[in-house]
């Protein structure tokens, strides 16, 4: 469900650090991400309530005492919504509603009510819709209490079946379909993959962190117009362009959705078919954000959301984004080919060549962009170049000597060198032929 602006129009945000909750991940900046979670729901932050805890309360999530203290914020703000940073039981979001008078959410419903507000896409707003309904099936006793008595109903429910009952078998229903139609339509863009696959077309995914300019390199590799904005989820649906830069080599790039820490199972269950599509990837480029403090711990959740898809093997690049905002950065060391590590800045135009570079040498183990020369006789391998889009210019000679100017990955290149009548030739070769 998508919260109405005019429903968060005073929010208190409730930050509590919970000793027995801590993994020993969590980030330096936890609570300016909360915040941005907050702000990027468009909601209007009246007041905030820090707190510390050795354990969860079981009744209200909150201890007593600081209950009261936010009590009393909720009265001089007038604040009409509460949210947790922490995940809230069925019961622990009641009661703090009634203790409260206002409505609570916690973590996990602010993150589903940010990607239902920005999916655009129909299978966007079909992973949305799942998850919000697999969250709201296990707490339906929020706010239906009093539907708890038996009912009749015709053609709705069962001898005997209450209106609870009823609710969680439609929302059961409406989930089935669900899962019904993404599952064809993802059947579909695995035809896709398949076709991709039969092309000479090599898929490179960025991944990382939320809010680490992926869109921002995206739109540079590819010459496009995607919204990016400086705030999480910026990005929902995944977006794939082939790259118009005629210094790489036939690639198409797909700019997938950020991760965060403590990603909401739900969310992670309805888009693992959307997620999966990675794993046709030939290569993931991680964009890490610089010059964030946390990037260290940010990098460690991306890849454990990655090992968890079963992506780990897939060759990666690390792009150190915002490298203009990192003290003592230097451009020669702006890329490391043995690490496959690059520094670059996205968004000021800076070691993207480079980063080109490196993407060629890992997919196509570089480039050759020369002459070759064919028999009349290999009309099928002129046909395939021509057909890959290898083919810059032609010239043939008096006696029938096929001439290419290509530019080509050095591996594919390979297959053609060992067939008779096909070489490597220069220019001065063609003038003589000529």
């Amino acid at each position: 469900m998508i919260i109405e602006q005019t429903q968060i129009s005073k929010t208190l945000i409730i930050f509590l650090e919970v000793e027995s909750l801590k993994t020993g991940h969590e980030l330096e900046n936890d609570f300016e991400e909360f915040q941005e979670l907050v702000n990027s729901a468009g909601a209007e932050i009246v007041d905030k309530s820090f707190s510390k805890q050795s354990k969860p309360s079981i009744s209200h999530f909150i201890n007593k005492g600081k209950l009261e203290e936010i009590k009393n914020k909720v009265e001089q703000t007038k604040a009409d919504l509460a949210i947790v940073n922490h995940q809230l039981s069925a019961s622990q979001a009641r009661n703090l509603e009634l203790y409260l008078k206002i409505r609570v959410i916690d973590k996990t419903e602010l993150i589903l009510d940010i990607f239902a507000s920005r999916a655009t896409t129909h299978i966007g707003k079909l992973q949305v819709e799942l998850a919000q309904l697999n969250h709201l099936s296990t707490r339906l006793i929020r706010g239906w209490t009093h539907l708890e008595r038996q009912k009749g109903g015709i053609g709705l429910r069962g001898p005997g079946e209450t209106q609870l009952e009823t609710d969680r078998r439609l929302i059961g229903h409406r989930i089935k379909r669900l899962k019904s139609r993404l599952d064809k339509a993802h059947k579909q863009k695995q035809l896709n993959s398949y076709s991709r696959k039969k092309s000479r077309n090599k898929l490179v995914a960025l991944v990382g962190y939320t809010n680490a300019g992926k869109t921002t390199l995206f739109n540079s590799l590819t010459n496009s117009k995607q919204q990016a904005e400086d705030k999480l989820f910026a990005t929902l649906d995944s977006v794939t362009r082939k790259n118009i830069d005629p210094e790489l080599g036939p690639i198409l790039f797909s700019d997938t959705v950020g991760f965060i820490s403590q990603l909401p199972t739900q969310l992670v269950e309805s888009f693992k078919a959307t997620l999966d599509e990675l794993k046709s990837a030939d290569l993931l480029l991680h964009v890490v954000d610089a010059s964030d403090v946390d990037k260290k711990q940010k990098e460690v959740e991306v890849n454990k959301i990655l090992t968890d898809l079963d992506l780990e093997k897939i060759p990666q690049i690390r792009i150190n984004n915002k490298c203009d905002l990192v003290e003592r950065f230097c451009n020669k060391d702006s890329i490391n080919k043995t690490s496959k590590e690059v520094w670059i800045s996205a968004e000021k135009n800076i070691g993207i060549a480079e980063l080109r570079d490196l993407i060629n040498e890992e997919l196509f183990n570089g480039i050759y962009k020369g002459w070759v020369s064919l028999e009349s006789s290999l009309g099928k391998i002129r046909s395939k170049l021509f057909m890959m889009g290898c083919i810059n210019e032609e010239k043939i000679s008096s006696t029938g000597q096929i001439y290419a100017h290509i530019d080509i990955g050095r591996d594919e290149l390979d297959r053609f060198i060992g067939v008779n009548g096909f070489a490597l030739c220069e220019d001065k070769d063609i003038l003589l032929e000529n």
